[in-house]
């Protein structure tokens, strides 16, 4: 899948793309007869675009395959499409349009912590079913939403070990300055330091920073055995340029929580700079499985041209989309309480990402993870970890027992 991708068009959008992704799902007002509604609220323009359309085009993609195989309970399935643009005021705007004009049954979306707390609170209230779809810091305690990225309990704490053990265990962090960030970096520190290592500085920057040299000097100094990068989005792309500029590729090794979590990093970002970065999701490319082959084919028959990235976003839209349709096909309705708990049963889902079910007490989902090490524009798996539970989120959520809950949990460290 390899594509001619400039920084400037990362960091400015994509916006064309993003109106070609989503012409056949254009908004239009709903309640049309015979037909149930699937919303789609991702950032197909704005500062996270690159992550924003293949999730998009992967969900008009689930809702084609969908359409094929005969539709639901006797309707077709149509997709209705806003681009927030990385905008708050403009996902809350859609998102209150999605529920009350046009009537969704279900919203796949949000990409940042920030949209997702914006437009999941107005889902909750208008009763709207909410899939989020994109790896986060934990603590989201909603039984309107169904979350399927991976949280730090899934993924940091067998990133941090693994590392430690290949590399050493002095730790130096860098992170973005934002809830994700901040949060991930505390949880980085906390595996570091249950594993016997020690966090030597963490650092944190705006995410419209581009200039690294200070840091990359204080990281010289402090003489770490590893980097932990917990960086977002097209600005701090510099780092990894920098760090090798400076001649550090070679001296300290990096793994990182979020490098190529959106796919357009790998085709930015120079072999010879990325090669070697370790880092750990619920989906790579490179599993090799019958599923997983099968939808890589199929994707890209699909999209011959602009191919979406294939990663944990654009992945865990596609497991989305399958575990609502098999909701709806196994409850006989579109009733909101009758699917979630159809997937609040414990039922297990073979889909591309691995094996996967929801957790009845967080709805999150307990999945297969995995370890990669990039190579050549390559994830190459090193390890998997099977059925991995959200232990972070279900120290403070239960559902079960608290099915009104309606929150997001700052979940404490100390």
């Amino acid at each position: 899948m390899t594509r001619n991708i400039s920084r400037r068009s990362m960091l400015k959008g994509t916006a064309a793309v993003g109106a070609a992704s989503a012409l056949p799902m254009l908004p239009f007002s709903a309640e049309a007869a015979g037909e149930i509604i699937v919303g789609g609220l991702h950032d197909l323009s704005g500062f996270i675009d690159f992550a924003g359309i293949p999730m998009n085009q992967i969900m008009l993609m689930a809702i084609e395959e969908i359409n094929a195989s005969g539709g639901l309970l006797g309707k077709k399935v149509k997709g209705v499409v806003y681009d927030p643009q990385s905008n708050m005021s403009m996902y809350s705007q859609f998102a209150t349009q999605l529920a009350l004009k046009d009537k969704a049954s279900v919203v796949m979306g949000g990409i940042t912590s920030a949209s997702r707390e914006t437009i999941r609170p107005i889902l909750h209230r208008f009763k709207t079913l909410y899939f989020y779809n994109t790896l986060y810091e934990g603590g989201v305690c909603d039984r309107n939403e169904i979350t399927l990225g991976t949280t730090p309990a899934q993924t940091v704490e067998e990133l941090v070990p693994y590392t430690m053990g290949m590399w050493g265990k002095k730790v130096y962090t860098i992170a973005a300055d934002y809830n994700y960030g901040q949060i991930t970096a505390a949880w980085v520190k906390r595996y570091v330091e249950q594993n016997g290592g020690e966090v030597v500085a963490t650092d944190f920057f705006p995410l419209d920073v581009t200039n690294f040299g200070p840091t990359i000097s204080k990281i010289q100094s402090a003489k770490p055995d590893m980097v932990m990068s917990v960086l977002v989005g097209g600005a701090h792309l510099g780092f990894y340029n920098q760090w090798a500029a400076a001649g550090m590729k070679k001296e300290i090794p990096i793994a990182s929580t979020t490098f190529g979590a959106g796919g357009a990093e790998i085709e930015i970002i120079k072999p010879e700079v990325a090669n070697g970065i370790v880092t750990s999701y619920g989906y790579y490319p490179s599993i090799d499985s019958p599923a997983n082959n099968a939808w890589v084919a199929k994707v890209k028959k699909r999209y011959p041209e602009k191919t979406p990235f294939l990663t944990e976003l654009s992945a865990f839209t596609w497991d989305g989309m399958m575990i609502w349709a098999d909701a709806v096909r196994t409850a006989g309705s579109m009733d909101r309480m009758k699917l979630i708990e159809v997937m609040e049963s414990g039922k297990t889902y073979n889909l591309p990402s691995g094996q996967c079910s929801i957790d009845p007490k967080t709805h999150h989902a307990i999945r297969d993870v995995y370890i990669a090490d990039l190579q050549d524009k390559t994830f190459i798996i090193k390890k998997k970890f099977s059925q991995v539970q959200p232990a972070d989120t279900q120290s403070v959520c239960d559902l079960v027992k608290n099915p009104n809950s309606n929150k997001h949990y700052e979940i404490s460290l100390k």
